[in-house]
């Protein structure tokens, strides 16, 4: 069905008002606030009912704008390596995640919060970590020929514990290392995973 100019007009400034909304926020979040509907509304300059309209809640909008922030560096850097190298790779992931985790880490701890406190689905799509799981499956990806499926699953989800805003906070609050130091510690277990993956059974 093809759109008239009037409804095609109406889609782009639903689209422009939804990312108004997404940036405000993720603007308050790097500030280390857990903005309200209210304080986003305002930053936003739009009505809080406008907010409702475009985010069925705050958490939504919160996750959306979280998600936003965290992965826009990754993709770039990783759009740009010209390596087929897993290791190197996987550092390459480590490294860019883990800049963007230090400056953002109020956004990180609100992530996971949003994560666990939602409603638990039953058979659903998991709640986040799609981003981060093709991330993953591209920095491993050239040991596809080595592993069978299912191994190569395991290697993924492996390596999913490992990296990610979970390990990071674990490894500062629980362990309580300094970021770099940290970051150093993920680098080496991650590699640890691949070359264990990869290693003749014997």
């Amino acid at each position: 069905m093809t759109l008239s100019p009037g409804e095609t007009g109406r889609a782009a400034q639903r689209r422009r008002t939804r990312r108004t909304l997404v940036d405000a926020t993720a603007d308050l979040l790097r500030r280390g606030l857990e903005p309200s509907v209210n304080e986003i509304a305002e930053a936003a300059e739009v009505s809080r009912r406008t907010v409702y309209l475009h985010f069925p809640s705050l958490d939504q909008l919160i996750l959306d704008a979280s998600a936003g922030v965290l992965n826009t560096e990754v993709d770039a850097a990783l759009d740009g390596a010209r390596t087929d190298d897993p290791a190197t790779r996987l550092r390459l992931l480590v490294d860019t995640m883990y800049d963007g985790m230090e400056r953002s880490l109020p956004i990180g701890r609100k992530l996971i919060k949003v994560t666990v406190d939602a409603a638990p689905t039953v058979d659903g799509p998991v709640r986040r970590g799609h981003r981060r799981v093709r991330w993953l499956e591209w920095a491993v990806g050239p040991c596809r020929a080595q592993l069978d499926e299912d191994a190569f699953e395991d290697l993924v989800s492996s390596l999913a514990v490992v990296i990610g805003w979970e390990a990071f906070i674990v490894l500062l609050d629980v362990r309580g290392l300094a970021p770099d130091r940290a970051r150093q510690v993920t680098a080496r277990t991650a590699r640890a995973v691949l070359e264990a993956a990869l290693a003749p059974s014997s």
